[in-house]
């Protein structure tokens, strides 16, 4: 990866917030953590008057229950066709009718042709789940490690070695604790969602770096996009 750009305005990574993303938990710069959950859109209109109606109150019932905020967001982004071009010439390599070897590569022109005029969008829809620990961690970190030894003592180097371990344990309790209020308020919005008859997922580590990586970097060639899993394969 290549190294971040400093300019006037000073280090790059200076403007993106996000600290560290751990155990599915993004961490922020001023310490506070947030879950995404990624929502399977549904075309209310194509409901019935009935479904749509369930629909609405199981939103609103959403949103009267919950004692905390809550980020909606709706990305969008261009969709890359890369991937399913190159199936298709797989497809096509394994052919044997000269005729529909053929047709693929009209349809793979006319795909290309369509794209290349008209950009085609894919939205996701992402709630944030955020929690804001009372307590900060980093002061505890630098309430204990920041102590400067008494004037003239020599250094006990086992000392400040077991201080650190307690303290690395301290903050990974810290981080457990927040962790499981966190996991309390993403599973509450999750059964909502699922509830209402939505698609949800919470995404992972990997899952998570994409998706920043897409925000920060809008113009570059994206990865694979990201799907919501199929429940009813698991």
């Amino acid at each position: 990866m290549a190294a971040p750009q400093k300019s006037e305005f000073g280090n790059s990574l200076d403007l993106v917030d996000i600290k560290e993303i751990k155990e599915n938990v993004a961490i922020t710069k001023d310490g506070s953590m947030k879950q995404i959950v990624m929502v399977g859109g549904v075309n209310f209109a194509l409901k019935s008057e009935t479904e749509q109606k369930i629909i609405t109150e199981g939103y609103q019932n959403l949103l009267n229950g919950i004692d905390f905020p809550l980020q909606v967001v709706i990305h969008s982004r261009k969709v890359n066709i890369e991937k399913y071009i190159s199936g298709l010439l797989a497809r096509k390599e394994s052919e044997e009718s000269p005729l529909l070897r053929s047709q693929i590569d009209e349809y793979v022109e006319f795909i290309r042709g369509f794209v290349q005029k008209n950009a085609i969008m894919e939205k996701t829809f992402l709630v944030v789940v955020p929690f804001y620990p009372g307590g900060s961690i980093s002061f505890k970190q630098k309430s204990l490690l920041g102590a400067l030894p008494f004037f003239g003592k020599k250094k006990d180097v086992k000392q400040e070695a077991a201080a650190k371990t307690a303290t690395d344990k301290e903050i990974e309790n810290t981080f457990h604790e927040n962790m499981a209020q966190l996991a309390q308020r993403t599973g509450q919005v999750m059964s909502s969602l699922l509830n209402i008859g939505l698609d949800a997922t919470i995404l992972e580590n990997d899952a998570l770096i994409e998706l920043f990586y897409n925000f920060y970097n809008p113009q570059t060639v994206e990865r694979d996009n990201i799907t919501v899993p199929d429940e009813s394969k698991k």
